[in-house]
């Protein structure tokens, strides 16, 4: 049972309330005169006449109770006298204000506030009372539903109890009404407390009680978990609900204050809100629109004639649509627009609302939009400016920074200067290249015929994508095996969803093979292979059987010396063995593919390329002994796994280098740091330092060149700004004999274009196997895929990412995945060096080796050798 708290009027008239068990009851302890009114922390005390008794305790105070205290005060007449006693809980919590995100604003919560609304203390109110105590929630009791109102609008509390048991003191739906007749209360939960019902008794209904307003109930239970688990069960649902939707008022004043027009509509195109920007620029009220369908509203007939088609396919795949849109205003009146139209996805990954925000398109950029006479402002005059700087498009126009002149008080001139120094700001012309085309396409299509404004419109959207250069695929259903390789090549990951950490050890020792010290000391048999290193037909693999897979160190070796590296370095030809040494040590023979002997092989391409008369015109010897050296270490201490596997994996490379360009990032670093850790090997200790930042810049470049991600946007350059110029060129030429003319020569020479010419050649080596005569092509390509697969079966091991599931060596058919590599990567790239650097023969390998692949695919053959004949 509760501990009913007594009252007693003394002879002097005073009134005393005490609780009848002061070491368990958390009501307070209070003697007061007849005839006064007190406050005692919180706690209001009436005490008019005899008659009042009842609602004597207008509410009391739970805030102040972690120690037990009396608090005395006396007037000096003897007149007024206030005792006050209070029990506390010892395992009272401490509670400091929390944070809560909606979207990326940050809320700080306070301590829950709890109003109990009992007409008198039973074990019931004192069960919620300990139950606020141990969450910690801060707690006030109101005695009648006057004191409750009172209570509420002073505090605002987030959770009302209300005791609606006993209805001969007061209605419960009556005080739920009061209460939510205020407008505090919109974002308030009330909690309707209800006896619990005899056994033969039908369960009663819950609309009675939510149609008074309360938000829910709680069966009789004078147990104070009972209580405590409904409390923080209510503070975990509804009210961090309601916490987050106060705070959208914030954002619905911000957009009720934007100069810009903002049109809200539900998935069906419903409008459901539009702000006073958007009632000024279209004329209408918002009462008219609220709940009409888009299609109701008249349309202009100045757009074309599927644009509206074109919006809604563009923003029902989630995609945003951003251009020039007419719009009709209530008057009739057409008025252009620049709109952009945002999907949001809501509940269930589906779109929920379309957010269009709009402003008037204006055709003088040095036009200030200035406010009508309607518009909402307030302060003095130098505020209505700064609301019309606001008010235009802060990016194109430009206002004289004169036209602020210095006007009133002081404070005012400097908020004028302020503005002023915010409007040539924006009046500057700190624009990317990208945003000087986009504007100039936007300028072009005011004047521009329908169909040709389409076609801007399309390419205007192709611009705004962030990847330019990259291909859409078909979906994955359609080519498998070319989103696998595009996923595993071109892309840094699915992002970390394991734990599990993937470090490589780099193998510092080398088996211990005898290395000439001059090129004279060459094995007669390796000596005859390296005569034929000029043919592309070279054999790398039959020279890394006879060198006991040390094929970089040797076929170095002769490639640097006919280049005349050492000369131009300064470095004798021991240092540069040495060098190759080093390199070769740290290239791991474990893998399959990419080891020394792939190194050696990019190597030898790279010489092939740059023995090629128009390449070797258009660059100088700092430009070779660079491609020598990045293809040489171009993938040193690679682990075998792709740049996604080490993301997915959290290797320590990954970390160090953000997820990007990991490997060519480490490839080019850790050949430097090798390089210049040992004098005996480091090739660049005899160049200046001017000449040793320009190499190694140069080198740094086609290494990271490499990387797959920035594929399409290399050859893309490649082909715009080398290959088209100079067939525009060789048509217009009136020279027929002499197609190789300065204009060609200018092109190929200028340091842009030199610099893509080398990432270009360096990118062609890397992946020229499907450009080698066939049975090379045939064993690069099983290498390639039992790498794949390796780090496949790895993945699965480690429960990571499968990046490309393709690559399973159980039903991976090799053929496909090579049609695949070879149409996706290197039949466009091939075809632009080719027209650059003249090599009929590898072209002819290429088409040979795609017929190859396409016969054993066709033959639904997956290994890389047709079944013997049966």
């Amino acid at each position: 049972m509760g501990c009913a708290p007594s009252i007693h009027v003394s002879q002097s008239g005073v009134i005393y309330c005490r609780d009848s068990d002061e070491s368990n009851s958390p009501h307070q302890t209070t003697t007061i005169s007849q005839g006064t009114a007190a406050t005692l922390h919180g706690l209001f005390i009436k005490t008019d006449a005899a008659e009042t008794i009842p609602s004597v305790i207008t509410y009391q105070s739970r805030h102040s109770r972690n120690n037990s205290h009396r608090d005395r005060k006396e007037n000096s007449g003897g007149h007024v006298r206030i005792e006050a006693e209070t029990q506390t809980s010892h395992a009272s919590v401490k509670v400091s204000a929390t944070e809560e995100c909606v979207g990326p604003m940050r809320l700080t919560k306070e301590p829950i506030q709890v109003l109990l609304v009992f007409a008198k203390e039973d074990s019931q109110s004192d069960a919620f009372w300990w139950a606020c105590d141990r969450a910690g929630f801060r707690c006030n009791i109101a005695r009648t539903p006057e004191s409750a109102v009172e209570c509420f609008l002073d505090k605002h509390h987030e959770i009302i109890v209300i005791d609606g048991r006993h209805s001969r003191y007061f209605e419960p739906e009556a005080v739920c009404r009061m209460i939510r007749a205020t407008k505090p209360s919109e974002n308030t939960v009330i909690l309707a407390v209800i006896p619990q019902k005899l056994p033969d008794q039908e369960e009663p209904s819950v609309l009675p009680l939510l149609c008074a307003g309360f938000s829910r109930r709680f069966v009789e239970n004078s147990s104070v978990s009972a209580c405590y688990n409904e409390l923080i069960q209510i503070e975990h649902g509804e009210v961090r609900c309601q916490f987050k939707l106060r705070a959208c008022n914030s954002v619905f004043t911000a957009l009720e204050y934007c100069q810009e027009a903002v049109e809200i509509t539900s998935e069906d195109h419903i409008i459901q809100y539009v702000n006073p920007a958007f009632e000024r620029m279209m004329g209408y009220h918002r009462g008219e629109l609220i709940g009409k369908e888009l299609t109701e509203l008249p349309k202009s007939d100045k757009n074309r004639a599927d644009l509206l088609d074109t919006i809604n396919t563009c923003i029902k795949k989630g995609k945003e649509w951003q251009g020039i849109y007419f719009a009709r205003k209530k008057s009739g009146d057409s008025i252009q627009q620049h709109v952009k139209i945002l999907p949001v996805i809501g509940q269930g990954g589906k779109i929920r609302h379309f957010v269009a925000i709009k402003r008037a398109h204006t055709d003088n950029n040095n036009q200030v939009f200035k406010m009508n006479k309607e518009d909402r402002c307030s302060g003095d005059h130098s505020q209505s400016e700064c609301h019309s700087l606001r008010h235009r498009d802060r990016r194109k126009d430009s206002i004289d920074a004169r036209s602020i002149g210095s006007r009133g008080s002081d404070a005012s001139s400097l908020q004028n200067r302020r503005y002023s120094s915010v409007a040539r700001i924006h009046s500057m012309t700190i624009e990317a290249p990208i945003t000087k085309v986009i504007n100039i396409i936007n300028a072009a299509q005011e004047s521009s015929p329908v169909t040709v404004a389409e076609a801007l419109d399309r390419v205007l959207e192709i611009l705004r994508t962030t990847e330019l250069y990259s291909p859409q695929l078909a979906s994955k259903e359609d080519d498998p095996h070319t989103n696998d390789l595009v996923g595993g090549l071109m892309s840094d990951g699915l992002r970390r969803l394991s734990g599990n950490e993937y470090v490589f050890s780099k193998n510092m020792s080398q088996s211990q093979l005898a290395i000439p010290v001059t090129l004279n000391d060459v094995p007669p048999s390796i000596a005859e292979m390296l005569n034929d290193e000029e043919r592309w037909e070279f054999n790398i693999l039959d020279l890394e059987a006879a060198t006991h897979k040390r094929p970089l160190t040797y076929l170095g070796l002769k490639i640097f010396t006919s280049f005349g590296v050492c000369d131009f370095l300064s470095c004798s030809e021991a240092t540069l063995r040495s060098w190759l040494q080093l390199m070769e040590a740290n290239y791991h023979s474990s893998n399959s593919y990419h080891n020394s002997t792939h190194a050696a092989d990019v190597l030898h391409a790279t010489a092939y390329f740059l023995r090629k008369e128009r390449v070797k015109s258009s660059l100088d010897q700092l430009d070779e002994v660079a491609a020598l050296i990045a293809a040489t270490v171009h993938d040193v201490d690679h682990p075998g796994r792709t740049n996604s596997f080490l993301c997915n994996a959290g290797s320590e490379l990954a970390i160090l280098y953000n997820d990007t360009a990991v490997l060519e990032s480490h490839h080019a670093a850790l050949a430097f740091q090798l390089t210049i850790r040992d004098g005996k090997s480091n090739i660049f200790k005899n160049i200046d330092r001017n000449q040793f930042r320009t190499l190694r810049q140069a080198i740094i470049d086609m290494v990271l060149a490499t990387e797959m991600t920035r594929h399409f946007e290399h050859v893309s350059k490649f082909v715009n700004s080398i290959n088209k110029p100079m067939a525009a060129i060789e048509e217009t030429s009136t020279s027929s004999m002499n197609s190789d003319c300065e204009g060609q020569s200018n092109i190929r020479n200028s340091p842009e274009n030199r610099l893509l010419i080398k990432r270009m050649l360096i990118k062609c080596a890397d992946v020229a196997n499907p450009c080698r005569p066939l049975e090379l092509c045939i064993e690069w390509a099983g290498r390639i895929s039992e790498e794949y697969f390796a780090q496949t079966d790895e993945e699965k091991r480690q429960g990571l990412p499968v990046v490309m599931p393709v690559f399973d060596r159980n039903t991976c058919s090799v053929p496909k995945s090579q049609l695949s590599f070879i149409d996706y990567f290197i039949t466009d790239m091939f075809d632009a060096w080719d027209a650059f650097a003249s090599l009929p023969n590898l072209m002819e390998h290429l088409s040979e080796n795609y017929k190859y692949w396409k016969n054993l695919d066709d033959m639904k053959c997956k290994s890389l050798r047709p079944p013997p004949p049966s």
